[in-house]
């Protein structure tokens, strides 16, 4: 397995850099980026086969953010990893910016899909699976989805299509954070056993702590060995890292933050990374 305590420290360091870039400006969708910090480390700290200085090495691996709106998490993370400078992250969202909202990857490198339109994201990464399955390739797809965005047909679609054309090489992981824009996924939609209905749907599917890095870590081994597509249900909680924020209404998108809102957060935060 890979080193563990590398991608603990990223998670960490991800949240951080969350935190203070939306801070810096002023809003933003905290609390999926933070809620993801931790899968989103675990692929680029070892999982992830990547190039920060040639992000269209064809031989990488793929990951499509498909829950577009959590760019920030992913933002921290290729720039700590060393594809852009680290101070465009205090760009994001502004005029001319390399980081829209939504993940673009005409502008930003190491992108490997354009999302935002919840659903056609993970419709993408199976499409990007199966032209690289046709080829001959050995390349990984990945997409992470939101639970919210699971009430996509798109994404049942997606669920239906990948275990008859057996691609072995896509891998979705889902951020189950239990809420949505609106309020508590069970309020508006429940989902139900998502673990359980991949695996019916013919997926070789998986239920583990999302906020723990040697579970996805394994999770993701296993799922490479399986002989068809990974699902994996990572059970989350939306604001992780932010305690006043932590599962609570509200937290999909902050308006009105600054540094002092987030500065006993990050003090934490900072902390419990020392101690690693």
């Amino acid at each position: 397995m890979s080193n563990v305590t590398e991608m603990k420290r990223l998670a960490y360091e991800i949240r951080i850099h969350v935190l203070d870039m939306l801070a810096e400006h002023s809003h933003g969708h905290v609390g999926g980026s933070l809620s993801i910090a931790d899968a989103i480390a675990v692929l680029y700290a070892g999982v992830l086969r990547h190039d920060p200085k040639n992000p269209q090495w064809e031989d990488r691996d793929y990951l499509v953010l498909s829950k577009g709106h959590c760019g920030p998490a992913l933002y921290s993370a290729l720039a700590l990893r060393g594809f852009f400078p680290m101070d465009w992250l205090y760009t994001l969202n502004h005029l001319g910016t390399h980081l829209p909202s939504h993940v673009d990857k005409n502008l930003t490198p190491g992108i490997d899909m354009t999302a935002g339109s919840l659903g056609q994201g993970v419709s993408c990464a199976c499409g990007m699976a199966m032209g690289l399955k046709l080829s001959g390739k050995k390349n990984t797809v990945f997409a992470i989805i939101g639970d919210g965005e699971a009430q996509e047909g798109q994404v049942w679609e997606t669920m239906q299509i990948a275990p008859a054309q057996k691609l072995d090489n896509f891998i979705i992981m889902l951020d189950n954070n239990k809420q949505q824009l609106d309020d508590f996924t069970d309020t508006i939609c429940p989902l139900g056993d998502m673990r359980r209905k991949a695996e019916d749907f013919g997926w070789f599917a998986l239920d583990v702590d999302g906020h723990d890095c040697a579970a996805i870590a394994d999770a993701v081994a296993q799922c490479r060995a399986a002989g068809k597509p990974g699902f994996i249900n990572l059970r989350t909680v939306k604001g992780k890292g932010w305690p006043e924020k932590e599962a609570v209404n509200g937290n999909h998108g902050v308006k009105g933050m600054d540094h002092a809102m987030v500065a006993g957060a990050i003090e934490a935060l900072k902390a419990e990374l020392a101690a690693l």
